[in-house]
């Protein structure tokens, strides 16, 4: 179970981590009100947290208030909540066109699903010690022994499964708009397969009636007709509605159904998930991000639990919801969707479609709209519209070193390209601002993510002698510091992965202090909780053999949104930002710092 860490810890991690943000006096105050805090209302919150905890060993204490802070939110999900990760290439070109490509992906995915519901998917375990426990043998020793006991075995050789609750939400499923609160729903038995393309929405069924997938010949002859299908664009996309205000998209939703739409909605909702096949080809990477993070908002349905987006040159993503599930889920599944469409494609270029007569089984949903809902569709296109235009997407390659040098430097790859995220910010704005780092806690039952807080007077010091006082500075020194920043940073990650962080618990103890009508405890009301939590460089990070790149939006107006990768022999990222914050010279600012922290690693003397 995720732990509730001891509040004493909570309010330490918490001050360390506000250090580096404030000065002398403001750091006073801060630490006086957490303190009282600590001492006082505080410790009454966290007792009853405790209690509460106790009562409800089935699930975690994060849960509903994490579920609640996603679903009670009223910005669009697009670019502030949905992400998107983009798939490598098929490694046989030919099998990058966008009708294989899609009949291919579309079959391993119902085939994952079908994997899961029966039971058989591989559980997904985190090995610490590989050559110890992902074995043959240790898989056979383990399947005998009984669940309840099974993870303990799994402890001994340093193997921690992951909780897997939040997969049954990838299919089936969407998030549904209701004022105040929006609504998760899943409908398994649905068998249909939601296709968009060109802002028309298409359905037909891949699963049979005796549960059976159709034959990959069959889907490949329907997703054949939709391509070829000339229908014009629908003048009123219905595809945009979903990238509007939640409050506004739920009383647009309202007319909908009243409107005689009912049964068209309930298609939507309850699709296996939604295919997404545009038009034209990708020029770029930056052309592929702004794609797989918002497209046109006519060929999206953003509320599905994922869109898995296909070009016509073939290029791949999926751009996913963000209430119902975290990356971990998202990622397991594209990894074994590009494992088993590459490794084991159900049709070769060479394949013919099968000869069905697709005008019978594929059905183009028509959407009965009032003035109310046209002139609705065209503001919310309006808004789309501007806020995508107000996104900038910028990229970078480092190819000066990765991962092997890191680790043969014995530095930790995540801490230096955390370090060169806070050099870059201070090379440009001349501070140190609130970040923000995703870690899982999936080692827990119903774990979701903590917070690893990359900011530390660490960083901070670092970062100034890099910037600000290089000619004051022996290479040694310098590479001292760097050893620093990533011992320290390295602990802050083990602590959250095991739950110990401190973002997740006072934000649990502040939900349930308001969820008691009581006034705010003071500590919450202080200007310096306020920065904190307005995460200027939001960061996340992943490698896998089968993605390309991920992204999402920046979180606050005047922020940053960094995706990263690091591998072996190279560094990605890819910035979002809007026009308050430069994300161009920001991303000249991260490779300068990566460049020298490279070199100092390496020995050699920088220049400023």
């Amino acid at each position: 179970r995720l732990p509730v860490p001891k509040l004493e810890d909570t309010i330490r991690r918490y001050l360390n981590a506000q250090k580096p943000l404030l000065n002398d006096d403001q750091f006073r105050k801060t630490e006086e009100l957490a303190h009282h805090f600590e001492k006082g209302i505080g410790r009454e919150l966290h007792e009853q947290l405790i209690a509460q905890d106790n009562q409800n060993k089935h699930t975690s204490y994060i849960t509903g208030p994490w579920f609640d802070m996603y679903l009670k939110a009223r910005d669009p999900v697009v670019l502030n909540f949905n992400a998107f990760m983009s798939f490598n290439p098929d490694p046989k070109s030919e099998y990058n066109d966008q009708l294989i490509r899609a009949t291919n992906m579309t079959v391993s995915a119902i085939r994952f699903m079908k994997t899961f519901r029966a039971g058989y998917l591989e559980p997904e375990v985190f090995h610490l010690n590989p050559e110890k426990s992902d074995t043959q043998i240790f898989k056979k020793i383990i399947r005998f022994v009984p669940s309840s006991l099974s993870w303990f075995g799994a402890y001994m050789v340093n193997a921690y499964p992951l909780d897997m609750s939040q997969y049954f939400r990838l299919f089936n499923s969407t998030r549904v708009p209701k004022l105040n609160r929006d609504e998760l729903y899943t409908d398994e038995k649905a068998k249909h397969l939601l296709v968009l393309r060109n802002g028309n929405f298409y359905i037909f069924d891949v699963i049979d009636r005796d549960g059976n997938m159709l034959k990959p010949s069959e889907i490949q002859a329907h997703l054949k007709y939709i391509l070829s299908d000339n229908s014009p664009a629908p003048a009123f996309p219905l595809g945009y509605l979903s990238s509007e205000n939640r409050d506004t998209w739920a009383l647009l939703r309202k007319n909908l159904l009243d409107n005689g739409n009912e049964e068209a909605l309930q298609k939507v909702d309850s699709a296996v998930f939604c295919l997404s096949l545009d038009d034209f080809p990708i020029k770029d990477f930056v052309h592929l991000s702004h794609t797989m993070l918002h497209g046109d908002g006519a060929n999206r349905w953003y509320d599905k639990s994922f869109n898995l987006i296909i070009t016509k040159d073939g290029t791949a993503g999926v751009n996913f919801e963000h209430s119902w599930g975290d990356g971990v889920a998202v990622l397991r599944f594209q990894n074994e969707v590009f494992k088993d469409s590459t490794r084991a494609p159900a049709i070769s270029p060479q394949s013919q479609p099968a000869s069905v007569d697709s005008s019978r089984a594929v059905q183009k949903l028509d959407f009965k709209l009032n003035d109310a809902l046209k002139a609705g569709i065209t503001k919310a296109k309006q808004k789309f519209d501007a806020s995508v235009e107000a996104l900038s997407l910028n990229l970078t390659q480092f190819h000066e070193g990765g991962k092997e040098l890191l680790k043969q430097k014995k530095v930790s790859p995540d801490a230096v390209a955390q370090l060169a995220f806070q050099m870059a910010f201070l090379r440009q704005y001349d501070q140190t601002v609130a970040t923000y780092e995703s870690c899982s806690t999936a080692a827990f039952k119903h774990g979701r993510t903590e917070t690893i807080r990359p900011a530390s007077i660490h960083t901070k010091k670092c970062s100034e002698a890099f910037v600000r006082e290089l000619s004051k500075h022996s290479t040694e020194e310098l590479q001292k510091l760097v050893v620093e920043c990533s011992k320290y940073h390295g602990r802050l990650t083990k602590e959250a992965a095991m739950g110990q962080g401190f973002d997740r618990h006072l934000f649990g103890l502040r939900y349930l202090a308001l969820s008691k009508g009581t006034a705010l405890p003071d500590f919450y009301q202080d200007q310096a909780y306020a920065r904190l939590n307005h995460n200027i460089i939001s960061t996340s990070t992943l490698v896998s053999p089968a993605v390309q790149l991920g992204g999402f939006g920046p979180v606050v107006p005047d922020g940053f949104g960094v995706g990263y990768q690091v591998h072996d022999d190279w560094i990605g990222c890819n910035v979002s930002s809007y026009p308050t914050r430069n994300g161009k010279e920001f991303l000249q600012c991260i490779y300068k710092s990566l460049e020298d922290i490279f070199n100092v690693l390496k020995g050699k003397k920088i220049g400023s």
